[in-house]
């Protein structure tokens, strides 16, 4: 019996390591042919703004799909770009039963995110629901297990702990996202998205007593943001159906124009500069009032 306990045990062992190993060679992997799409993207031509989106694919030419918001049943997350998806039919409209090598393409040819960017994204949230990217499918509301893909002091989203339904975009904090706009006619700017982001934080800690956000959460919650000022060029106009609505705006196209699209090189410093350009901070006056309470 001891035997067996041992030989169970070692195998568990090396079946973790080779999991590790095959993670670490993965990820080299995609970060090498990410490099190389940054480096063609860097000396080809970009598309045309109003082709960006490919020929046959839901949205070309900026013809999206009807617009159909979720009914009772249909599996919704915190990711407005996942759900508006879902709301054009062009995940199932369900939410449910999505194969995550499915998501990849659609993610690609919707958003204009790179190949490498669109298999690394999906494939962790399959890792994070202990499934297999390549033969595995979930529903739209399983990627919310809490500090898995879901976090704290999100833009969009009330924290978990006073609304479990993380499906429901959260109008308060939407709207005052999109007035914080300092770009052109108030659009976002990276540095916007640093101090709306330093206030949530900091909102959070003090209300949300169960409150925690990761280092690595941190910079997941950075990348999240940082979309808004790449793929949708920070545009009001734009932003407001997308994430009050999870609707992708008639005659809209991705921003990113490269033909390999946004990769993790060129985007990692973006984040980097709002994640860096975080104070996690109270204004004075919203300090003083909870002095008070």
């Amino acid at each position: 019996m001891g035997d067996s306990f041992a030989m169970l045990a070692t195998i568990r062992i090396l079946l973790g390591l080779f999991s590790i190993l095959k993670d670490v060679l993965t990820n080299t992997v995609v970060i090498i042919i990410d490099t190389g799409l940054a480096i063609y993207n860097a000396l080809a031509p970009k598309r045309p703004a109003n082709a960006v989106t490919p020929h046959g694919a839901p949205g070309a030419g900026g013809l999206w799909p009807t617009f159909e918001p979720a009914r009772e049943g249909d599996s919704r997350c915190s990711c407005p770009a996942l759900n508006a998806m879902a709301n054009h039919g062009i995940l199932p409209h369900s939410g449910k039963g999505i194969a995550f090598k499915d998501l990849s393409e659609h993610i690609r040819n919707t958003y204009n995110f790179s190949p490498t960017f669109c298999f690394f994204v999906p494939n962790y949230i399959a890792g994070v629901l202990r499934r297999d990217y390549w033969s595995d499918s979930f529903d739209l509301a399983d990627i919310d297990v809490h500090n898995g893909i879901e976090h704290d002091a999100s833009l969009t989203r009330e924290d978990s702990v006073f609304v479990r339904d993380q499906g429901k975009p959260a109008k308060k904090l939407i709207e005052e996202l999109l007035m914080s706009g300092t770009g052109p006619g108030g659009n976002l700017t990276a540095a916007d998205l640093s101090r709306i982001a330093g206030k949530r934080r900091a909102e959070s800690k003090v209300n949300n007593l169960q409150y925690s956000l990761s280092f690595i959460h941190k910079f997941f919650s950075s990348a999240n943001s940082s979309t808004l000022i790449t793929i949708f060029g920070g545009q009001v106009k734009d932003l407001r159906p997308f994430l009050l609505e999870e609707r992708i705006p008639d005659g809209w196209q991705s921003h990113v124009r490269t033909p390999f699209g946004l990769t993790m090189a060129a985007f990692n410093p973006v984040v980097m500069s709002v994640e860096l350009g975080i104070k996690e901070e109270l204004p004075a006056a919203f300090a003083e009032v909870n002095k008070v309470d």
